[in-house]
């Protein structure tokens, strides 16, 4: 179990949801007729384990995800849905967002202008078809999980401002 275990983390820096799930999977595949309730219980003991030697971090890997997201534009209710998918604890997902709020208190805003240079959407399009793909744009900067407040702000912006933040990012 423990082999198993550290393989996984020198591979993918699991967070601990991720490294019980694989386990389980693994074991139950491997070997017939073993009680589930005993190997769950021998998980629970290696994950302690590895958690006491500081080999797995919920709270490092939280943050480490979320700089990884923001610096590929992602808004912050993708990274809080990402996170809690990954099963990471509410109390460690609320840090990670208060320190991303702290460090700037726009990154929405910034992420969706990147969200626009990666697609060519908004700000980036031409200005003759600007008008014609603005709710298209809008759709796309929503399915991002960017509210349409900040949605709004970003396509209205005009192609010199937008050219000047690109260059600041």
């Amino acid at each position: 179990m423990r082999n198993f275990s550290n393989s996984y983390i020198e591979k993918y820096a699991p967070s601990k949801q991720q490294l019980k799930t694989y386990l389980l999977k693994k074991y139950l595949k491997l070997s017939t007729g073993v009680n589930k309730n005993s190997v769950k219980d021998l998980i629970d003991v290696v994950i302690e384990d590895l958690e006491k030697n500081k080999f797995l971090n919920d709270k490092f890997y939280s943050n480490s995800k979320a700089k990884n997201l923001i610096r590929r534009g992602s808004s912050i209710n993708k990274i809080r849905n990402y996170l809690i998918n990954k099963g990471i604890k509410d109390k460690f997902i609320n840090e990670t967002i208060n320190t991303i709020n702290e460090n700037n208190e726009d990154q929405d805003f910034f992420s969706a202008i990147k969200v626009c240079k990666k697609k060519r959407i908004g700000p980036a399009r031409d200005e003759n078809n600007r008008p014609l793909f603005y709710k298209k744009d809008l759709g796309i900067l929503a399915r991002s999980g960017f509210d349409f407040e900040t949605s709004k702000r970003v396509m209205d912006i005009e192609k010199e401002d937008y050219k000047k933040i690109i260059n600041l990012l």
